[in-house]
């Protein structure tokens, strides 16, 4: 086309042209949206690196990830295709705030991320600390009559537990779960598990065993 036929395209009708380029424009972002949507996943929180010494003690499970995509490949996601995974390299005792951006989470190409809540996360970490506490058997209902509880022996009778410093500081035993002893009319052993009721508490034993000596009523 010639400069002067150019010209004249151009000029002609121009309110015209630009209204078909707008519409043309609309029509376009239709068709690539077309079929799109988003949903909501909640993604568990990981955590790596943590420096030896720290204990984690409070922060969120998991975040709000809004995810943009097409609806019949939305339908296949997984909570799996998407990971949110925090350094803690440089982590310091005490409430420790990260900033989540888009770039943070994992997820196929084929989808976008299209907002995070919360935008920032808050840790708090402390010293870890180590213990040796007594274990406490609960022992429920009663022998037969003419019976009575002569002894009752734990072993072992104390255990180790670790997690963060403040928690186990309030921690002055440990409890077994009830050991039910209605009825009975003899001495017996049974292994019985640990309630351990505090989270961030741990320890190395799961079980215990208790020994009931039972005598006669006098």
């Amino acid at each position: 086309m010639k400069k002067g036929r150019f010209n004249k395209f151009i000029t002609t009708n121009p309110w015209l042209k630009l209204i078909s380029l707008v519409l043309a424009i609309v029509l376009w972002f239709f068709v690539v949206s077309k079929g799109r949507t988003v949903v909501v996943v909640d993604v568990p929180v990981g955590l790596r690196n943590m420096p030896a010494g720290l204990e984690l003690v409070e922060g969120p499970e998991t975040i709000s990830v809004y995810v943009e995509g097409r609806e019949r490949l939305l339908k296949k996601l997984g909570k799996g295709d998407i990971r949110f995974v925090i350094d803690l390299s440089d982590i310091k005792e005490g409430d420790n705030s990260f900033t989540v951006s888009a770039a943070d989470i994992e997820l196929p190409k084929v989808f976008a991320v299209e907002k995070i809540l919360p935008g920032t996360i808050k840790l708090t970490v402390e010293e870890k600390a180590v213990k040796s506490v007594p274990v406490r058997p609960i022992v429920v209902g009663s022998p037969a009559n003419g019976y009575v509880v002569g002894g009752i022996k734990v072993s072992p009778g104390k255990i180790k537990i670790n997690g963060p410093k403040s928690v186990i500081a309030k921690v002055y035993s440990i409890k077994t779960e009830p050991i039910d002893i209605t009825g009975i009319t003899d001495s017996f052993r049974v292994s019985a598990a640990l309630n351990i009721s505090r989270e961030n508490v741990r320890t190395d034993v799961s079980e215990v065993e208790v020994k009931i000596t039972l005598g006669r009523e006098r």
